[in-house]
C-alpha cells in the first residue's frame, strides 16, 4: 500500500521494476532505476544532516532530478519546498529563508539567482546541468558514492511531505503543507475521474512548482504509468510527444489549449491515445474549449481547486460538456464535488450559509485541505475559521465567490484581490508595494483587466506626484527590474485620486468596472 512519497518507487518497483516510469529528452527510467536513485538521494540527504521534517528545496525548470529528489525526500520524512523559478532572486531568497530549506538543488541556469541571495540555513548546495565549474557537487557527484538501500525512516500518515509557496494579499509567500494523507486518501479516487491506470501515459508539462505540474506527475506514477516529462511548456513539442509517445492523460491550462490551436498543422497531430485532458487552473472561454475539443476529440475534464487543497476538489465530467446542446450552459460551471469533498457557499460577513443561485464565498471541507501554512499560525487560523475535528479536518475559506445550482458549482468572481494570468496566481498588494517606491507615484492601485490570450492581465491604474508624468513603459520597466516579469503590469492609467471607503480601502469593484461591463462573470 503506498502512505508516502517514498512508498509510490518502492511498491512499483518491487511490482514492475522493468517498466518505464520516467522518460525525459532521450532518457528513460524504469522503476527500479527511479527508486534506486531516490535512495541514494535519500542517503545523501541524511550524510548532509537533514532530519525528519526538514525543508530540502528545488529550484529549476522541469528536471527529471526532481522526482528522485521528491521521492528521496519522502523517504526520510523531509518536506519538498519547489520553489517558483520565474521568481526573481529577492522573492527566491524569502521563500527559501522562510522555509529554512537546509538542502538547495538548484538547476545551473539559475546559479546566477544563488549569487544574488543571502541564504541563512542552506548548508548544502547541488547543481542541476553543471559541467562541474561552479565549485558545488553536481547531482551526479552528490549521489553516486550513496548506497541503493532504503534508509527505513519512520513516516507518519499526516506528516508533512510536500510544501508549496502561494502568495497572499499581504504580499508575502505562505507556505502551504500538504502531507502523504492528503495526497494518498485522495489519489485512490482520481483513477475513474481522471481516466488513470497502470497503463497511462502521462504528460508532464506543467511547471513543477505548481500542484498542476508535479502533484498531476505523483498522480502519474501513484498508478504505476509512466511520465513523460517535458522541460518547458511548448506547444509543438506537446504536440509531438501526444502522437510520438501515445499520450493517455494530460493537464494543461487554458492558455496552453488556446497556444496549442494556434500550432501550425496542429489538426494533423494523432490524438487517439488520449483519454481525457484535465484542464483548470485559470478560467476558460467557451470559444478555446470548444475549438480544444473538436481539435482532440477526446474527453474534457474541468476542474477547480486550489493548492491548499492539493490540486482538483471539482469535476466537470465529460458527459456535461455539451456544446450547443442542452446542457450547455454547465460549460460555464466548475462541475460538482468529487471524492469526500463537500462545499457550501458562504456569507463571507457573516459565516452564514447561503441557499443555492446565490453568490457567496466557496467552503470546502474534505481529507485534500492542507495541514496549514508553514509557520503562520494566523493564517491558518483565518483559513479554517471553525477549526478542526478531531480527525484533522475543517471547512476551509477559498477566497473565492461563486454559487451552487443543481450541485455544480459555477465561479463567480474572487473575494480576494489575486488576478490569475495564463495559470499564474497574481496578487496585487505585492504589485502596489513595488510601485508604490517609484519617485513619480503618490498613490497606485493593480487590478486585473480582460485579456483573449491570458484570461487576465495586470493593470496599473496610478496617480501621479504632482508635476510629474512618468510615461508607462517607465511604469512597467520599473516593475520589472524588481519582481519577475509575468507579475508586472502590462498597461498603465491614471486618475486623480483613487476611490475609497471611509475607512481607506481602495475600491476595486469601481474601478474594475469600465473593463469587465457587460461581461457575466468578473473573471474571464
Amino acid at each position: 500500500m503506498i502512505r508516502s512519497l517514498g512508498d509510490v518507487v518502492e511498491v512499483h518497483a518491487s511490482e514492475r521494476g522493468d517498466k518505464a516510469a520516467l522518460i525525459h529528452g532521450d532518457r528513460t527510467w524504469t522503476y527500479t532505476e527511479l527508486r534506486d536513485e531516490a535512495r541514494q538521494a535519500a542517503q545523501a540527504m541524511l550524510a548532509a544532516g537533514v532530519a525528519p521534517q526538514q525543508r530540502v528545496a528545488f529550484l529549476d525548470k522541469n528536471s527529471p532530478e526532481y522526482f528522485s529528489f521528491l521521492f528521496g525526500a519522502g523517504m526520510i520524512n523531509a518536506v519538498t519546498v519547489a520553489v517558483n523559478w520565474r521568481l526573481a532572486a529577492p522573492e527566491m531568497e524569502y521563500i527559501l529563508n522562510n522555509a529554512q530549506a537546509k538542502v538547495l538543488l538548484i538547476g545551473a541556469d539559475f546559479l546566477d539567482h544563488l549569487d544574488a541571495m543571502t541564504l541563512t540555513t542552506v548548508d548544502t548546495v547541488v547543481v542541476i546541468g553543471d559541467p562541474g565549474t561552479s565549485g558545488y557537487p553536481t547531482w551526479e557527484q552528490w549521489i553516486s558514492s550513496q548506497p541503493t538501500t532504503n534508509p527505513g525512516v519512520a513516516i507518519g500518515w499526516t506528516d508533512t511531505c510536500y510544501q508549496l509557496y502561494t502568495s497572499g494579499t499581504t504580499g508575502l509567500p505562505k507556505g502551504v503543507e500538504l502531507t502523504n494523507r492528503n495526497f494518498f486518501e485522495m489519489l485512490p479516487a482520481a483513477a475513474d475521474v481522471w481516466s488513470f491506470d497502470s497503463d497511462s501515459i502521462t504528460l508532464v508539462t506543467m511547471p513543477l512548482f505548481h500542484i498542476a505540474g508535479s502533484g498531476w506527475g505523483v498522480g502519474g506514477f501513484f498508478f504505476g504509468g509512466t511520465n513523460i516529462l517535458l522541460r518547458d511548456v511548448d506547444p509543438v513539442e506537446i504536440l509531438r510527444v501526444i502522437a510520438h509517445y501515445r499520450i493517455t492523460n494530460i493537464l494543461l491550462v487554458p492558455a496552453v489549449l488556446q497556444f496549442i490551436q494556434m500550432v501550425p498543422g496542429a489538426d494533423t497531430t494523432d490524438f487517439s491515445s488520449v483519454r481525457s485532458v484535465v484542464y483548470g487552473a485559470s478560467p476558460i472561454t467557451e470559444e478555446v474549449l470548444v475549438g480544444a475539443m473538436r481539435l482532440m476529440g477526446c474527453d474534457f475534464i474541468q476542474v477547480y481547486g486550489l493548492t491548499e487543497t492539493t490540486g482538483a476538489v471539482t469535476a466537470l465530467m465529460p458527459e456535461d460538456h455539451d456544446p450547443g446542446g442542452p446542457k450547455a450552459d454547465l460549460l460555464r460551471s466548475a462541475g460538482k464535488p468529487w471524492g469526500d469533498v463537500e462545499i457550501r457557499i458562504v456569507d463571507a460577513d457573516t459565516g452564514q450559509d447561503l441557499p443555492a443561485g446565490e453568490v457567496g464565498e466557496i467552503w470546502i471541507k474534505s481529507v485534500q485541505n492542507m495541514l496549514g501554512y508553514w509557520a503562520n499560525p494566523d493564517a491558518t487560523a483565518a483559513a479554517f475559521p471553525e477549526g478542526k475535528d478531531a480527525n484533522g479536518i475543517g471547512w476551509f475559506r477559498s477566497g473565492d465567490a461563486g454559487y451552487l445550482r443543481d450541485g455544480f458549482v459555477f465561479i463567480h468572481d474572487r473575494v480576494k484581490d489575486m488576478i490569475v494570468s495564463g495559470g499564474e496566481n497574481i496578487y496585487p498588494a505585492e504589485i502596489e508595494n513595488v510601485l508604490m517606491s517609484h519617485p513619480q507615484i503618490a498613490d497606485v492601485a493593480v487590478i486585473g483587466v480582460p485579456d483573449d490570450k491570458w484570461g487576465e492581465t495586470v493593470k496599473a491604474i496610478i496617480v501621479p506626484v504632482a508635476g510629474t508624468d512618468p510615461t508607462d513603459a517607465d511604469v512597467i520597466a520599473y516593475a520589472r527590474e524588481r519582481m519577475a516579469h509575468y507579475k508586472c503590469p502590462t498597461s498603465v492609467d491614471r486618475i486623480e485620486a483613487l476611490p475609497r471607503n471611509p475607512s481607506g480601502k481602495i475600491l476595486k469593484t469601481e474601478l474594475r468596472e469600465p473593463y469587465w461591463a457587460g461581461r457575466t462573470r468578473r473573471v474571464n
